[in-house]
C-alpha cells in the first residue's frame, strides 16, 4: 500500500531531462500504487486546454495511461498552472481538487495543498494572484490567441523569475502563524504541500498539539517524491541519469 505526491516539477519541452525522469516516473513508479497526488506546479505555464502541443500530448498521454490502469490521480493547481480546466482532466483522467483539500491518509486526516497561499507576508504575490484568479480576467486572457498567450506566458515567467531573485528569503517562504491558523481551521495535525522549494520535515505546534508540516522539493535538479505507506511518510529524491533505478 503506497500514496505518492509530487509537485513543482516544472515541465517544459526545454528540459527533456525532466520530462524523462517523469515519464519513467509515471511508467515504473507510479504503477500498482494506491494514488498519486500532484499538488502543483506540474508545468512550467500552463496558457490553456486548448494547447495541443506535442510535448503536452505526451505528459498527457503519459497521466491516462495511468488513470485507465486504475490508478487515480489527483491534481491541485500551483501558481503556475492555474488555469488548468476541465479538458485537461478529461483527457488525462485526473481529478482536480480544491486549492486547500482534506484527505485520509491511511486513517489520518492530511491538509494537501500548493502552498502558495501560505506565504501571505509576500503581498506583491497576493495581489497578482487575486488578479490572475479573477474569473473575467481569465476569460478575457482565453479569448486571446494561442501564440499571444504564449508570448503573455513567457512575459510574465521572466517577470516572476526577476521579480523572486529581488525578495527576501523569508518573505518567499510560508509564514508559520498561517500555517497554525490553516491547520487548526482544517482540524488537522499533518499538512503536505511544495511551492517553496525547500524539501524538509517540519514539526509544529497546533493550539498544543503536535503537528507535522512537510514539505515537497522540486525537480529542477533531480526528482523528488513523499511515499507514503501505513507506517509513515518519507521525502525521496530520483537521479535524473538514472531516472528511478
Amino acid at each position: 500500500m503506497t500514496t505518492l505526491f509530487i509537485a513543482d516539477l516544472h515541465l517544459s519541452a526545454e528540459r527533456t531531462d525532466i520530462t524523462d525522469c517523469f515519464l519513467h516516473f509515471m511508467q515504473q513508479e507510479a504503477r500498482n500504487i494506491d494514488a498519486l497526488y500532484v499538488l502543483g506546479d506540474l508545468f512550467e505555464m500552463w496558457i490553456g486546454d486548448d494547447d495541443d502541443s506535442p510535448f503536452l500530448q505526451q505528459i498527457k498521454h503519459a497521466f491516462k495511461q495511468l488513470t485507465d490502469s486504475g490508478v487515480p490521480c489527483y491534481f491541485i493547481y500551483g501558481n503556475r498552472d492555474f488555469l488548468i480546466g476541465s479538458r485537461f482532466c478529461q483527457e488525462t483522467g485526473m481529478t482536480l481538487l480544491p486549492e486547500h483539500t482534506v484527505i485520509d491518509l491511511y486513517g489520518t486526516p492530511t491538509l494537501i495543498l500548493h502552498g502558495d497561499t501560505l506565504c501571505i507576508e509576500d503581498e506583491d504575490y497576493l495581489r497578482y494572484r487575486k488578479r490572475v484568479h479573477n474569473r473575467f480576467i481569465q476569460w478575457l486572457f482565453f479569448c486571446l490567441p494561442l501564440t499571444y498567450r504564449q508570448k503573455v506566458g513567457d512575459k510574465i515567467r521572466s517577470g516572476s523569475s526577476k521579480n523572486n531573485k529581488e525578495k527576501t528569503t523569508s518573505i518567499m517562504d510560508v509564514t508559520p502563524n498561517e500555517v497554525v491558523r490553516l491547520m487548526a481551521e482544517q482540524n488537522v495535525v499533518d499538512m503536505i504541500h511544495g511551492h517553496t522549494h525547500r524539501p524538509d520535515v517540519h514539526h509544529v505546534d497546533v493550539n498544543g498539539k503536535a503537528a507535522t508540516r512537510t514539505v515537497l522539493g522540486d525537480w529542477y535538479h533531480h526528482g523528488s517524491v513523499l511515499v507514503c505507506t501505513p507506517d509513515g511518510c518519507k521525502l525521496e529524491t530520483r537521479d535524473f541519469s538514472k531516472k528511478n533505478q
